[in-house]
């Protein structure tokens, strides 16, 4: 009898505890699945705000927003507002919603036609803004979502739809903001009881074989342990991928030139002020300001460039953006590691999430990645032989992957029209553009993106992003696309007046999104071990 294929999960947090319960569920029979962390090692854990595809995680593991939000004191996400981004000091918003199509055109395209500069382009062509602005819920109290097209997918899902993220043909309307470490002692109950093995021990001495793979790990107290397929998830530090196997990262410094972080627990009342349901980002002279609303609190964090700014000095700028509230706050300072690892798969070792590669949190992308990593994992499990052609197709997904997401923060500098300080002059001047984008940055200086003209390789963002961050930055065509001065824009015009129309209503109906949860966690007593052992 063939023995059973063993994987070793070494590192947990977000990264390693989302890789465990989603393999604990995809992979039925004939795996044991063990993951190893130490509690003496922090993990980072402010990657508290997602992609909206991370609907497509929760509902694989059979989890509704009932079983884990208020478990991490989670809110809704329905865009991230730009704050300072161009020359004008004029934000917008970038929110997970499509354009309409007009006679077959991008409504973006007929804004450009049609517009007189008095309504900017994401109020005119999205709900989104005045949602957000009005400091509403997706959701009405009934649980309706406010997309009616997205409604019947997120309330009533197809139990035999396709819940992998090549597949998705929706948008959904909002994603998430939740506090990552409770989201990974989530993960964690919910892995262990599915079966997964929790070892808290430190890892001492990694082992190889004559082949070069990993034999095994020696731990401090539980001795060595051997697997067949080890997942490094240790973040920036690549315990596995990096140090045992002295595989290549492949820094991104010369076109993201933040590298650098530092992060604060900021308290907030949100029943006096509401809460916000949106992640914000604000430009400062060096780089720029998350700031993600939970339910309980406010995360942010000042991404800056440690060649412009000391450590001292972020900290000192960014206490100055938050004002008082940042008063009794303590300051968590991070070094990033800006690139990926040449191949995220070598030998019969797998690194996800901060250990395969991360970009600057500017879109949200971190948990995106671990997601992506996961579901290409399964994907290509391998047999205990390890096919070579099935670890390069892995890797091809994951660095395609990556670069996709390195090239569309790479447009938020370049096509920014900010130039006042050293850092701006420097980010749109002495960075590497690769010929590729800046082919298409010429080309979208007379058209906007299409699904054709943006990046082909699979990184999570539509021509629709592409469009409203060029828009917002200041980087818009010089014309309207010449093929609508010949079609009439009576259509378009009544588009425009029935988006308006859309946002009043829905300003006006939805709950704020403080009554929303306040009234949804109320009802939801604490049952996490009833739910996990369910599923």
């Amino acid at each position: 009898m063939a023995k059973n294929f063993k994987v070793v999960i070494v590192g947990g947090g977000t990264a390693g505890w989302m890789t465990a319960a989603y393999l604990s569920k995809a992979l039925e029979q004939g795996v044991e699945i063990c993951l190893v962390e130490s509690s003496n090692i922090n993990t980072i854990g402010v990657g508290e705000a997602t992609f909206s595809t991370i609907h497509l995680f929760f509902d694989f593991l059979g989890l509704t927003e009932d079983d884990w939000m208020h478990e991490c004191n989670g809110s809704y996400k329905v865009a991230i507002k730009f704050v300072n981004w161009n020359a004008e000091h004029r934000d917008f918003y970038h929110p997970f919603q499509r354009f309409d199509t007009v006679q077959g055109r991008s409504l973006a395209e007929w804004w450009l036609k049609c517009s007189d500069g008095r309504v900017p382009f994401d109020r005119a062509c999205f709900v989104v803004p005045s949602i957000c602005e009005a400091k509403r819920s997706p959701r009405y109290l009934n649980g309706q979502v406010f997309d009616n097209k997205a409604d019947s997918y997120l309330t009533s899902p197809d139990p035999n739809r396709a819940l992998l993220l090549d597949d998705l043909q929706i948008q959904y309307p909002y994603a998430y903001h939740f506090n990552a470490s409770l989201l990974a002692k989530f993960m964690s109950r919910y892995a262990q009881n599915r079966g997964v093995d929790r070892i808290d021990d430190e890892v001492q001495e990694v082992h190889l074989s004559e082949n070069g793979h990993i034999h095994s790990i020696d731990t401090k107290e539980h001795g060595r342990i051997e697997a067949d397929l080890f997942i490094d998830c240790t973040g920036f530090r690549g315990l596995l991928i990096n140090k045992a196997l002295k595989e290549e990262f492949i820094s991104f410094s010369d076109s993201l030139l933040c590298d650098s972080a530092v992060a604060m627990q900021v308290p907030r009342d949100g029943e006096a002020h509401g809460i916000q349901p949106y992640t914000t980002a604000t430009t400062l002279s060096a780089g720029w300001v998350w700031n993600i609303p939970l339910y309980d609190r406010t995360g942010a964090g000042y991404v800056y460039s440690s060649a412009f700014l000391s450590s001292d000095e972020a900290e000192k700028e960014f206490r100055n953006h938050l004002g008082k509230d940042s008063d009794e706050c303590k300051a968590l300072h991070i070094k990033m590691r800006i690139g990926r690892q040449r191949n995220s798969w070598v030998k019969n070792c797998v690194a996800i999430g901060l250990s395969s590669g991360f970009v600057e949190p500017l879109e949200s992308t971190g948990i995106f990645f671990i997601q992506h990593g996961i579901e290409q994992l399964v994907n290509h499990f391998p047999s205990k032989e390890f096919d070579e052609d099935n670890i390069k197709s892995y890797n091809q997904a994951v660095a395609g992957c990556i670069d996709g997401v390195r090239e569309f923060l790479t447009i938020h500098y370049v096509a920014s029209t900010r130039e006042d300080t050293a850092f701006w002059r420097a980010s749109k001047r002495e960075i590497k553009i690769p010929r590729e984008l800046a082919e298409r940055l010429n080309l979208w200086k007379h058209c906007l993106p299409t699904d054709r003209t943006i990046n082909q390789n699979y990184h999570g963002f539509e021509s629709y992003s592409y469009s409203v961050m060029l828009l917002g930055l200041g980087h818009r065509p010089e014309y309207s696309l010449p093929l609508l001065n010949h079609m009439h824009d009576s259509k378009a015009l009544a588009a425009f007046d029935m988006i308006g129309e859309q946002s009043l209503h829905l300003t006006s109906t939805l709950p704020s999104l403080y009554e929303y949860l306040s009234a949804r966690y109320k009802l939801l007593r604490p049952r996490a071990e009833s739910v996990l052992l369910a599923v």
